[in-house]
């Protein structure tokens, strides 16, 4: 007990001996601290009574320091910022020789620069002038004619149709008035074709009909216009026939013509390259860069890049798709989308398309042949046009293939292919009649797969909807829009109109093919790659321009229109007749055979009949209030006007004519035929 008491002890002295050294340690470390504090304090306010104490000019002192301080401060940091671009010289111009070497290099690139981009900017010679008409092709898709003409010679490049609108009823074709043609016509020494479309040759059989000039085209296009001159009976004049080499200079009076390869919709498209003393205009006709045509020849960008380098005084290129932004797909991205369509088809497929697609066409073919079907093609333009491609070798196809119509019904669904006209759902076509069960050997049935490879042309969109709506209620699957690569454009899209622009670098710049919405655009994307707005002219139908190398512009204006063609007879319609059918149309007819006693200035007997004005249950009444018209018009008339037969009629017309308009707000047809007693 003693011993435990005794270590206990022992134990808690030595805990307190601990304790109080670690109280000691820790108060001698606090009174270094506060000793350290004070010796700051005393730094900081050594005496604080004689701080209380300091005068007014103390403290002006100390603010004067403090601003000597902060001015050091201020330009230490200046130096110190200065120091950070020391590295940077001052001026890179200057009087040392490499100094002067690099302005002199500056000066050269932009000079060289502005030569590259605008080789004619600072020619100014007005001695040589041309002067440019467009018959057709301006506001409009269609009707592409234009006149290039020195003070001694004349050209034509294309001469081109277009399709009528609804209100011209009767008219099947639509060309340009040659009115112009006629007046200059011994100064034109031959006409230029840039390729087979139908806005671009359909109206030659009727231009020969009048005038007889040596035609340049390429062999396709040549063929082409051949079958026209079949149809029309106009055989002798493939004597004026030239077919034309790429890359070869034509003379035609004061204009060499050049045809430069480029890629379009149809087979062997051509730009036309026309080289006169005023200067070279490039022609690009209706293009797109195509880098992976069908057939492998691309657009020869080096040709135009060549003629760019020498220096180009006008560009007048196609502005269709002036509107679509990006560029222009190939036209083998569609190979892929018939893949995928014939891949999935267990009947018939029906492909219609623009009978001069033959690339198209060809792509069909070559998925005929690789799921095993046989080919049968429809429609005498798509017939004469294929073959024809086929026999100039545009075209490579075992003839052993195709089918004629009435053998379709022999051979299983999955095992046909028919290729046909009637994209546009023209009534005559084979695809519309096949649609309303009126083709001789083809209807169309549920299980078909049509295909309608190609997009309306502004004004068909109707026509289109029409025959879709009766190729699906009989039942058939139609690809149109719903895939999205099943058409592709023949023409330039924004991207490729700026790099035909930056090719060319034409110092003027005239916007063609296209509605002036088109050309409008065109314009804007022209001035986005430098060309002046100055130097750029938006032109309508009959616009005559000269140009040389100081100036572009408008002369004057020259006669043009359009021309009706009722393509049963091939027959020039005139305007008046018409005008006579839209208004029997719109307005009804209105037929008077009347008896008049002339002598006593009386109706004795009368018949009214109308058509197209009211209805059969109101044709009565309307009779009585015309032949009351006439009653009370035979009572004020004088005695000279019954002399005249054919005063009387005009009289009576036109007294007839007020009361309609008052009641009904119509001017219709009246015919009166007056018989005098």
């Amino acid at each position: 007990m003693n011993e435990i008491n005794e270590n206990g002890e022992v134990r808690l002295k030595k805990q307190n001996r601990h304790k109080r050294h670690r109280e000691n340690l820790k108060k001698s470390q606090n009174e270094q601290n506060i000793e350290v504090s004070s010796d700051k304090k005393s730094q900081k306010k050594p005496h604080k009574k004689s701080q209380n104490r300091a005068s007014k000019s103390d403290m002006q002192n100390d603010l004067g320091i403090k601003e000597q301080n902060q001015a050091q401060i201020n330009q230490n940091q200046s130096k110190k910022r200065h120091k950070k671009n020391k590295n940077i010289p001052k001026s890179l111009i200057g009087d040392e020789p490499w100094q002067e070497a690099t302005k002199k290099a500056i000066e050269a690139n932009r000079a060289i620069q502005e030569k590259r981009l605008y080789p004619l900017k600072n020619a100014n010679r007005s001695d040589s002038k041309i002067r440019i008409t467009p018959l057709g092709g301006l506001g409009e898709i269609g009707s592409n004619m234009t006149v290039f003409e020195t003070e001694n010679s004349a050209i034509i490049v294309d001469v081109g149709m277009s399709f009528p609108n609804e209100n011209m009823l009767g008219v099947d074709l639509v060309i340009p008035d040659f009115s112009y043609v006629r007046k200059i016509k011994e100064k034109i020494k031959a006409i230029f074709i840039t390729h087979a479309h139908e806005d671009h040759i359909g109206a030659l059989p009727y231009f020969f009909k009048e005038f007889n000039y040596p035609i340049y085209a390429t062999p396709l296009t040549l063929g082409m216009i051949s079958n026209k001159f079949e149809e029309h009976e106009l055989k002798a004049e493939r004597n004026f026939f030239r077919p034309i080499q790429k890359r070869k200079i034509y003379q035609a009076g004061d204009f060499g013509v050049e045809f430069i390869h480029i890629t379009h919709s149809i087979i062997d498209s051509s730009a036309l390259a026309i080289t006169t003393k005023a200067g070279t205009i490039i022609h690009t006709g209706d293009f797109k860069i195509d880098h992976t045509p069908i057939d492998g020849y691309p657009t020869d960008l080096h040709r135009l890049a060549y003629y760019g380098e020498k220096g180009v005084l006008l560009l007048m290129s196609d502005s269709t798709n002036s509107h679509r932004e990006g560029i222009t797909k190939s036209e083998i991205s569609v190979g892929k989308t018939f893949d995928a369509i014939f891949s999935q088809s267990k009947g018939r497929v029906i492909m219609s398309t623009f009978s001069s697609n033959l690339h198209r066409v060809y792509q069909a073919i070559e998925r005929a042949v690789k799921f095993g079907r046989k080919v049968c093609v429809i429609g005498r333009s798509m017939e004469r046009n294929l073959f024809t491609a086929m026999e100039l070798g545009y075209i490579q196809i075992d003839k052993k293939i195709f089918i004629d119509a009435d053998q379709v019904s022999k051979f299983p669904d999955n095992e046909i292919l028919i290729i046909t006209t009637g994209s546009q759902g023209e009534t005559m076509s084979a695809l519309y009649r096949m649609a309303t069960d009126e083709h001789k050997y083809v209807k169309i049935k549920p299980g078909d797969q049509i295909i309608i490879s190609a997009k309306a042309i502004p004004g068909n969109e109707s026509s289109v909807s029409t025959v879709l709506n009766y190729l699906l209620k009989s039942g058939a699957s139609v690809a149109y829009q719903d895939f999205s690569e099943i058409h592709v454009s023949g023409h330039a899209s924004i991207e490729d109109q700026k790099l035909m622009l930056r090719l060319i670098k034409p110092k003027f710049f005239l916007p063609v093919h296209g509605e002036y919405n088109h050309i409008v655009k065109h314009k804007e994307t022209a001035m986005s790659c430098g060309i002046e707005e100055r130097n750029i002219y938006l032109m309508n139908d009959g616009d005559q321009v000269e140009i040389c190398e100081k100036y572009l512009k408008r002369v004057k204006t020259v006669k043009t229109g359009k021309v009706f063609i009722d393509n049963q007879v091939n027959k020039q319609i005139s305007d008046d007749i018409v005008k006579h059918r839209q208004n029997l149309a719109d307005a009804g007819m209105v037929v008077i055979i009347a008896q008049i006693d002339k002598n006593a200035k009386l109706l004795t007997q009368a018949r009214v009949v109308s058509y197209g004005l009211v209805s059969d249950k109101q044709n009565q009444i309307f009779a009585k209030d015309v032949e009351d018209v006439i009653v009370q018009f035979l009572a004020n008339i004088k005695d000279e006007i019954l002399v005249d037969h054919w005063t009387l009629e005009t009289k009576i017309r036109q007294a007839v004519r007020k009361h309609i308009f008052r009641k009904l707000k119509k001017y219709p047809t009246i015919v009166p035929v007056i018989y005098l007693m």
